[in-house]
């Protein structure tokens, strides 16, 4: 009988160790102990500094990290979560846009009992579905004032701002300190969006095209103008050339120097026939 009892002791003092085990809490992190059937003096749990801890069978440990998280809300079951975890709003128009959305976020040290006492989560629980349903609501808010092209166009940097201020303001007070809300890869549009965007595209295409093709025109009649307007000037510099050169050429031929040039070539002879006219040379001076 004393064995019996002996064994059972045994085998209950195993279970008991089996169910009471040492925790750690690691660098970076705020532990809290939470009693499951409440603590003493009504306190239901403890903010644990990074050290090991034992935790009994009425207690949890719930770890908080107060370096930087990031997570992605994604569509993609490969990254993050098994499911489906993208965030889809509307816009003005009553378009519905989908995107992955990524954040970037710490705990601040001395509030990790505030957060715990707000949610009674952990972090990932945290993550998973208070901040991605504030995410969420916040896109919805921000891109129901705006059209949807100010959505994925040069809006965009504007609605992700507007969604981080909303966030932020709604968990500051909570412990939380929202770095960043970003957007991962491109928004996944409506089909008649997208139609809409590609002839925007190519009939912008065709208008830049048609604009250098008129420059190019241009640059080209511009350059036949030039070429005229060299060769004009330079015809009528070479008419002025010539006609101050006759000018002075005039000037210089008088009624000697022609008499001179005359006899300088005349070879002495008298022509063999002759009219009424008196030969040029006037042999009596």
């Amino acid at each position: 009988m004393k064995i019996k009892t002996v064994v059972k002791l045994i085998v209950m003092s195993a279970l008991l160790l089996s169910a009471v085990g040492c925790s750690k809490v690691p660098a970076g992190n705020v532990g809290i102990k939470f009693y499951l059937l409440g603590g003493s003096k009504g306190v239901d749990y403890e903010e644990l500094s990074p050290g090991r801890y034992f935790i009994g069978i009425n207690e949890e440990l719930y770890l908080f990290p107060t370096f930087t998280q990031n997570y992605v809300w994604t569509k993609n079951v490969a990254e993050g979560s098994k499911n489906d975890e993208s965030i889809t709003f509307q816009t003005m128009e009553g378009m519905s846009v989908n995107a992955d959305v990524g954040i970037t976020y710490n705990i601040i040290p001395d509030k990790a009992s505030t957060v715990f006492e707000r949610y009674k989560k952990g972090i990932e629980e945290i993550t998973d579905v208070f901040l991605r349903n504030m995410v969420r609501d916040a896109f919805v808010k921000s891109a129901s004032t705006k059209e949807v092209e100010s959505v994925y166009g040069k809006g965009k940097s504007k609605l992700l701002e507007e969604v981080e201020d909303i966030v932020r303001t709604q968990v500051d007070s909570m412990g939380i300190n929202i770095e960043k809300i970003y957007l991962v890869g491109d928004m996944r549009l409506p089909q008649q969006v997208i139609n809409a965007l590609n002839k925007k595209i190519e009939a912008t295409q065709r208008s830049a095209q048609k604009e250098n093709e008129l420059r190019e025109a241009e640059a080209e009649a511009q350059k036949k103008i030039a070429t005229a307007n060299g060769n004009a000037i330079a015809i009528l510099n070479v008419a002025k050339a010539q006609a101050k050169a006759n000018r002075l050429l005039s000037a210089s031929l008088t009624k000697n120097l022609i008499d001179n040039k005359a006899i300088e070539k005349w070879n002495g002879l008298l022509p063999s026939v002759s009219g009424g006219n008196t030969p040029f040379i006037n042999l009596t001076k």
